[in-house]
């Protein structure tokens, strides 16, 4: 019996087959106890090899040995069992139906913990022991539980498969090598998991390279939002001081035009009813003379009419009707137009900033590296999805240059038209742009009649004198189509491209801004590319017309 103070563990007290503390004890000549039926249960299944081994150090016996049961082992067996301890495992402890079972476990087997390849057999931690402890399996190789142990084994000659056939690309056992794969590139498997963990390595630093690279990515674009973020409270914040600031100038002048407006209506009514009353007393004055002279008339002394007559007929001072000067309805019309003048000028400028603001501001670009150009459509209907309302630009007119059709159509005049001065004009060149900028994905289509330069320029071409740096296609702000004389060419920065293709009299741009694209087509029953152009655009463009005396070109309408 165990002694008053000792801690028996309940592994050493059970069996190594059942795993349960041991019923019958029995001691193998070797020293080792099991139930006695699970012993004799292993034993039966060696009769026909007539060698008896223990299942735990694998040491035989012949003869069978005789089997005694060992009673002091029984005894404290009985003790423990007193005292409520139970060698059965917790129940995590067995296989389940995705685990690896033990081979040596009999009834309910427990799971796993390694493998052994040289046995093809897997073992629980109490099996286990004896590949821990015995100097016979120092050599054999343990591993992770595996169900697939039999696939190690060649189907064809029931050997461990220890080699590699290069040339066939799978594994194989010596038998093989001198059989069907015989002459053929062949290694032992070490050596061919040797030079594939070589290879594994290396993709694994070219993994870790690439997350690295990508966590450096993830990390710029995380910057670049904090940026787009900060600029973009910025713009808001800037904004609404600007537009506060512009509503509170807004105001002021309201105020002032109101103050100024009633100011000059109180002097003008106070002038008028100054007047109205001089008008009324003298009204009133006429009447008493009129009343008297009436008395006169009836008098009947014809010596008193004659004696009061000459100081009644006597003219008075009065206001003639012809020195009052009206201006019925026509106050404050100055006024009023004025302060229209002033909305109409306001709005167009609003209207230009606008679309200068909406369009900047959707092509923040994020991106690390320059994205691949989207396809370029093929057919018109594709084209025709990005095809935008575009119109002309008064303020960068020519002055030969006649707009009509709600600002679309440009046709040369002969005489100047009455503009206005503005510093956005071509002073020389017969040349116009479109009062929208241009970003994103665009497409246009124009009517032409005569000589046209259909071109795209940035805001800041030079507007003012007759050098290269106003002419579209003769510097580095422009790119040109010119259609002239049923031929074309193709101008940028004073390089010209003779461009060969069908003549049509309506002419089609396609632009890719953030792809760097420019492309002109002539349009007809098909599309026919006439030139490509390929660069980088470093600010939004506008479309341009060079229109020659007598010509005339128009934007069409494509939505």
């Amino acid at each position: 019996m165990a002694q008053k103070g000792v801690q028996p563990d309940r592994v050493t007290f059970s069996c190594s087959i059942c795993l349960d503390l041991l019923k019958d004890p029995v001691t193998v000549p070797c020293g080792h106890s099991y139930c006695m039926n699970c012993i004799k249960a292993h034993w039966d299944k060696e009769d026909e090899k007539r060698d008896y081994s223990c299942p735990q150090c694998r040491k035989t016996f012949t003869p069978r040995p005789v089997l005694g049961k060992n009673t002091m082992l029984a005894d404290l067996v009985e003790e423990l069992k007193k005292t409520g301890l139970q060698a059965a495992p917790a129940d995590h402890c067995y296989a389940g139906p995705e685990d690896v079972a033990c081979d040596v476990c009999t009834g309910r087997k427990l799971r796993a913990c390694k493998s052994c390849l040289q046995c093809l057999a897997s073992y629980c931690e109490k099996h286990l022991q004896p590949h821990l402890e015995l100097p016979v399996y120092k050599k054999h190789k343990l591993v992770e539980p595996s169900k697939k142990l039999q696939e190690n084994v060649c189907s064809r000659h029931d050997e461990v498969m220890k080699m590699f056939c290069r040339t066939d690309q799978q594994s194989i056992c010596y038998l093989c090598s001198v059989d069907e794969h015989k002459g053929h590139d062949t290694v032992s498997a070490a050596a061919e998991r040797t030079e594939r963990q070589r290879e594994l390595e290396g993709s694994r630093l070219n993994i870790q390279q690439r997350i690295q690279d990508r966590e450096k990515d993830v990390k710029l674009l995380q910057q670049e939002v904090e940026v787009i973020n900060g600029s973009a409270d910025k713009a808001v914040e800037h904004s609404e001081e600007m537009f506060t600031e512009l509503i509170r100038l807004m105001e002021k002048r309201r105020s002032d035009v109101k103050q100024q407006v009633r100011s000059q209506q109180e002097t003008e009514v106070s002038r008028v009813k100054e007047l109205q009353e001089k008008l009324e007393q003298e009204i009133t004055e006429l009447k008493r003379r009129d009343a008297e002279l009436q008395r006169l008339s009836h008098t009947e002394d014809h010596n008193q009419f004659l004696q009061d007559y000459p100081s009644l007929s006597a003219p008075s001072g009065s206001t003639h009707s012809s020195s009052i000067k009206t201006r019925p309805l026509r106050y404050f019309e100055d006024v009023t137009a004025a302060v229209s003048g002033v909305r109409d000028k306001l709005q167009d400028v609003l209207r230009e900033g606008w679309t200068n603001i909406s369009q900047t501001g959707t092509e923040v670009d994020v991106l690390l590296s320059q994205p691949r150009p989207e396809p370029e459509p093929k057919t018109r209907a594709e084209f025709l999805k990005y095809s935008r309302d575009i119109t002309l630009d008064p303020n960068t007119a020519y002055t030969h240059l006649l707009l009509s059709d709600g600002n679309r159509k440009a046709t040369y005049m002969e005489h100047p038209q009455s503009y206005s001065d503005h510093p956005d004009r071509f002073t020389i060149y017969c040349q116009i742009l479109s009062r929208e900028s241009l970003t994103g994905r665009c497409y246009w289509e124009m009517e032409l009649r005569g000589g046209i330069f259909v071109a795209v320029a940035y805001k800041n071409i030079s507007r003012a004198g007759g050098s290269d740096e106003c002419l579209f296609g003769r510097n580095d702000k422009s790119w040109s189509l010119v259609c002239f004389n049923n031929s074309y060419n193709f101008w940028f920065n004073k390089v010209k491209t003779p461009v060969s293709g069908p003549q049509s009299s309506r002419v089609g741009v396609y632009l890719d801004h953030r792809a760097g694209t420019l492309s002109f087509y002539s349009v007809s029953e098909t599309m026919t590319l006439l030139h490509r152009v390929q660069t980088t655009f470093t600010q939004p463009l506008h479309a341009g017309l060079y229109v020659y005396s007598g010509s005339t070109a128009e934007l069409c309408r494509l939505k």
